[in-house]
């Protein structure tokens, strides 16, 4: 769909309860298969999405949050009543609250940061801060970086913005950035604790990441240079300049509160959800600090910032919808990846192209954890076992593993930027540059006028380039 960290801590104690493997082990089948039609309320959630702001937008605006409720609480009964599953309506619950958690905690300690950059805002000007964007997406999530660096990305442009800015901001900072290290996206930290070196990413993302990032900025440069330069007449001294500084300590707070989890520190206290340990310190931790942080900001800052909960509150609700309707669709994909008849069409290029396309309608994270798994099984190894991942990962037993891991895991990173909900910060940043007065695409016209024709054969020629033969 850390952008981190992002959806970090979104999934990280779930990692193991979302692996869509277990659907076809002794965990998870004695439970019933959802019927496909159970689907529906996800793809028809996605289409108002697509369609409502456009056709529909009063109704839309004034009810999206109903729908998405409804057609959650939907799904999640069918699974307790009628499939008498409650496992599934569970875990999707922990996750929101936990992808919640960080986003809220992002969201209002960038908020008390203010960044400005005093210089003119020539293309050469846009294409540095994203990049630097883009480097700090490893280092705080592309959540964090997205909320760092969009206000002083659309302040810089005022004068002279337009949604291409925007929609490759999204592109850049809240999605391909991240994926040079496990804090940079949420699937790439799951592979981390389940046995994937930490260093691995760095060492196998770093060229398909360079050129992606390049082709992105080239391409923007191109949107740029037809863009006329305001020419105001001031001395600009080329610098950055924060307010709100102590709000960094809140952040490095939060992002070290990601590592808090019961798989990489025993001694912290959990609940046993079958068989498997689930703690709310870190969410806890998260929250608190958020409190913190807005209470102890400085106003003018949130001031200038432009500040407040509204695109927080419409993620928030969107999300209700999303992460319970996409229950059965993540099932039956996990089984069928599972299956004897999935199995032979795993090859780096359907392993690329399937966790692509479901990482830009699903969530990223158990879109990886299911075809890494899948992509283990059809060569005989299992991604419970931290062994065979580490073994699968440096591709010393396991031929062409190597290859497959990193069509998954670039897959996973890049195509979250296809859709806005591909990824957690995308939304964020899109009801960000609404407040500030930009008329943004609709989910449909998004896709149309930028990720099809811009990003996709982006993405086509990173796959041939890399993993076609």
């Amino acid at each position: 769909m850390f952008a981190m960290l992002p959806l970090l801590c979104h999934k990280t104690a779930m990692a193991t309860l979302s692996n869509g493997i277990q659907c076809g082990t002794a965990a998870g089948s004695s439970l019933m298969a959802p019927p496909f039609w159970l689907a529906m309320p996800f793809i028809g959630l996605l289409l108002m999405i697509a369609t409502g702001p456009l056709f529909f937008a009063d109704f839309w605006h004034k009810h999206y949050p109903k729908v998405a409720i409804l057609l959650a609480t939907f799904v999640m009964a069918y699974y307790c009543i009628v499939l008498e599953n409650k496992i599934k309506p569970i875990e999707a619950a922990v996750e929101y609250i936990q992808f919640m958690a960080l986003i809220t905690a992002l969201y209002i300690a960038t908020g008390g940061i203010a960044i400005k950059v005093h210089a003119r805002a020539t293309p050469l000007a846009n294409m540095i801060l994203l990049f630097i964007g883009a480097l700090f997406a490893n280092l705080i999530g592309t959540t964090g970086a997205s909320m760092l660096f969009i206000r002083p990305y659309l302040d810089l442009n005022k004068d002279r913005i337009k949604v291409y800015h925007v929609v490759f901001f999204i592109f850049i900072v809240s999605n391909i950035g991240g994926a040079l290290t496990p804090i940079g996206d949420p699937p790439l930290f799951l592979g981390f604790l389940k046995g994937v070196p930490f260093e691995w990413t760095l060492i196998h993302n770093s060229l398909p990441w360079l050129v992606a990032l390049l082709m992105l900025l080239s391409i923007f440069y191109f949107f740029e240079r037809s863009n006329k330069v305001v020419l105001d007449g001031k001395a600009y001294q080329g610098s950055i300049s924060m307010a709100g500084g102590k709000n960094i300590i809140w952040l490095v707070i939060i992002i070290g509160a990601v590592f808090l989890d019961p798989t990489i520190f025993s001694w912290l206290p959990t609940i046993d959800y079958h068989g498997h340990p689930i703690s709310f310190v870190r969410e806890l931790m998260m929250l608190t600090v958020a409190t913190l942080a807005y209470y102890t900001t400085n106003k003018q800052v949130l001031l200038s910032n432009g500040f407040s909960f509204a695109p927080l509150n419409e993620v928030c609700l969107i999300f209700i919808g999303i992460f319970g309707t996409m229950i059965p669709a993540l099932e039956l994909i996990g089984r069928f990846a599972a299956s004897e008849m999935g199995k032979p069409l795993i090859t780096p290029t359907t392993l690329y192209w399937g966790t692509g396309f479901f990482s830009s309608v699903l969530d990223n994270a158990p879109t990886y954890l299911n075809f890494v798994a899948a992509s283990m099984a059809a060569q005989g190894a299992s991604v419970q076992m931290v062994a065979n991942v580490q073994a699968y990962a440096t591709g010393g037993i396991y031929p062409d593993s190597v290859i497959r891991l990193s069509a998954i895991a670039l897959a996973s990173v890049f195509f979250g930027a296809m859709t806005y909900i591909g990824n957690g910060p995308n939304f964020m940043v899109k009801a960000i540059a609404e407040q500030a007065g930009i008329t943004m695409p609709s989910f449909g016209h998004y896709m149309v006028r930028f990720s099809l024709p811009i990003l996709l054969p982006l993405l086509f020629m990173i796959w041939i380039f890399f993993f076609a033969s």
